[in-house]
C-alpha cells in the first residue's frame, strides 16, 4: 500500500518532468491510501488554479482508491506525530494516516525525506 502526497498528485497532474518521472510509481487505485485531508487539497488547488470540472475528474479518480477518513485513532495519532516532528495538522495527518494503514508515503515535499516509510522525490 501507498500513500501518495498532495504534491506528488499535482506534479503528476500537470505532467511535470519530475509528474513524468513518478509516473512508474503511481499506485494503481487498489493500492492507493487516499486520506481525506489529500482529497481536501487537491480539490483547493484545483479550484484555486484551474476549473471546478478538473476537480471534480480528480477527486472522482481518487474515490476509486482506498479512501481513508480522519477518524478519531488517526486524529490522534496525527496530534503526536505533529508534536514530535513538527509537521503542519494536513502533514501530520497524511503521515499519520500513513502509519495507520502500515503503507508507505511517496512525496516531494522535503520536510518528510527524513521520516520512515517515505519515498522521497527532490524536486529539481
Amino acid at each position: 500500500m501507498r500513500v501518495v502526497d498532495t504534491s506528488i498528485w499535482i506534479e503528476w497532474l500537470l505532467d511535470s518532468p519530475l509528474g513524468r518521472s513518478v509516473a512508474a510509481a503511481m499506485p494503481e487505485p487498489d493500492d492507493c491510501v487516499v486520506p481525506t485531508i489529500v482529497q481536501l487539497e487537491l480539490a483547493k488547488w484545483f479550484l484555486r488554479e484551474l476549473d471546478e470540472e478538473r476537480a471534480d475528474s480528480v477527486i472522482a479518480y481518487t474515490a476509486l482508491c482506498v479512501v481513508a477518513p480522519l477518524d478519531t485513532r488517526i486524529a490522534l495519532r496525527a496530534a503526536e506525530l505533529h508534536h514530535q516532528h513538527k509537521l503542519s495538522t494536513a502533514d501530520a495527518v497524511v503521515y499519520a494516516t500513513t502509519l495507520e494503514y502500515g503503507a508507505s508515503l511517496l512525496t516531494c515535499d522535503a520536510h518528510f525525506a527524513r521520516l520512515p516509510d517515505v519515498a522521497y522525490l527532490a524536486k529539481h
